[in-house]
């Protein structure tokens, strides 16, 4: 009776950690939703100056510092696909804050993206503006590009510094991430 009982109730936890959570709000923040660790997470990003950054968390959290927009957040099992749209067009910044060993694909149009604490998985592109990537370690990855249409590559962990026009690198090593950073025009920091 007690094996039976138990097999219930960690049944019934997994069903309610694995519950998929369909968000959409434009307002309020924070905007969040539970996320697993591991779990792979697609966003696409509108204008402005986002702020990514790895929590202990098993949360996936957004907030914003100035202005609002509007979220949409579909976590299904380990995957995750965020939207942010309708950002103001002046001045507008959010921080997005995920488990740290998330793997991200994140795809935005202009402005500022900065990558804190996320040691996963990042393939992550930007059409116009700044893109910083702590990157932590070389030896972490087993690949890393990285690639410009018309600007600058500053990456020191890889030791490598270019400018001008379309300028890339390619490494390999001994880790298990990978990284895949692009801006069309502007410039990548990966520190």
């Amino acid at each position: 009776m007690r094996t039976a009982l138990f097999l219930v109730l960690c049944l019934g936890s997994a069903l309610a950690v694995a519950q998929d959570v369909n968000i959409d709000r434009t307002g309020d923040t924070p905007v969040e939703a539970r996320f697993q660790s591991a779990g792979r997470i697609r966003m696409e990003l509108c204008p402005g100056g986002i702020e990514l950054t790895g929590s202990d968390a098993a949360v996936l959290r957004v907030s914003y510092l100035s202005g609002e927009a509007r979220v949409r957040m579909d976590v299904m099992g380990d995957h995750a696909d965020l939207r942010l749209s309708g950002c103001p067009h002046s001045n507008f910044r959010a921080r997005i804050e995920l488990p740290k060993s998330a793997a991200l694909y994140v795809r935005m149009f202009a402005g500022q993206l900065d990558v804190r604490d996320v040691t996963g998985d990042k393939n992550i592109e930007l059409s116009f503006g700044q893109l910083n990537i702590d990157a932590g370690k070389s030896e972490d990855y087993a690949s890393v590009e990285a690639s410009v249409n018309s600007g600058a590559i500053d990456a020191s962990p890889f030791d490598v510094h270019k400018g001008g026009l379309f300028r890339s690198f390619d490494q390999t090593g001994p880790g298990k991430y990978r990284l895949h950073a692009h801006v069309g025009a502007g410039q990548i920091d990966l520190h």
